[in-house]
């Protein structure tokens, strides 16, 4: 329950944490305490970080969807988060290039795996509608891997 409130509050927070940008300077280069940051292809470290908040949010979200998902279908949310991976890797390493460029090409080996895996459980699963007697959510919690802490879950991934 108070994992639940947790994930709730940050997701009623991601407007705010969208704007967080604002509190980056307009400028090329940009001295903090961490180090100085130079936007070569932005050339303004507030562009950037505006480019990045739109990526990491949704990830973000994406993230907490993927990891609360009760459905059979739920591996197919790593396309939307490889992808948006992809595109905040390539916003920081590459700031001299465009950014969402060419990434349904890295996607492809990721949606090769996902896509045929999520017909062959629909398609077991439909089977045994056929079959058995059982409503489509009691086929869905079959096949659900549901570990009991939210570290199990990370933990199944790796």
């Amino acid at each position: 329950m108070i994992i639940g409130s947790i994930v709730a509050t940050f997701i009623a927070s991601t407007p705010y944490l969208f704007y967080l940008y604002e509190g980056v300077p307009d400028v090329k280069v940009w001295n903090t305490f961490f180090g100085t940051f130079n936007s070569q292809y932005y050339e303004s470290v507030f562009v950037l970080a505006w480019t990045l908040t739109g990526k990491i949010i949704p990830l973000f979200l994406l993230f907490i969807w993927f990891f609360t998902c009760r459905h059979w279908w739920y591996h197919v949310l790593l396309i939307p988060i490889s992808m948006y991976v992809y595109q905040i890797f390539t916003t920081l390493n590459e700031d001299f290039s465009f950014v969402d460029s060419n990434q349904l090409i890295y996607l492809i080996p990721i949606m090769a795996v996902i896509i045929p895996s999520i017909y062959l459980i629909r398609a077991r699963i439909f089977n045994k509608i056929n079959e058995v007697n059982k409503s489509l959510e009691e086929l869905e919690d079959e096949f659900k891997l549901s570990p009991k802490t939210f570290w199990g879950k990370i933990k199944q991934y790796f």
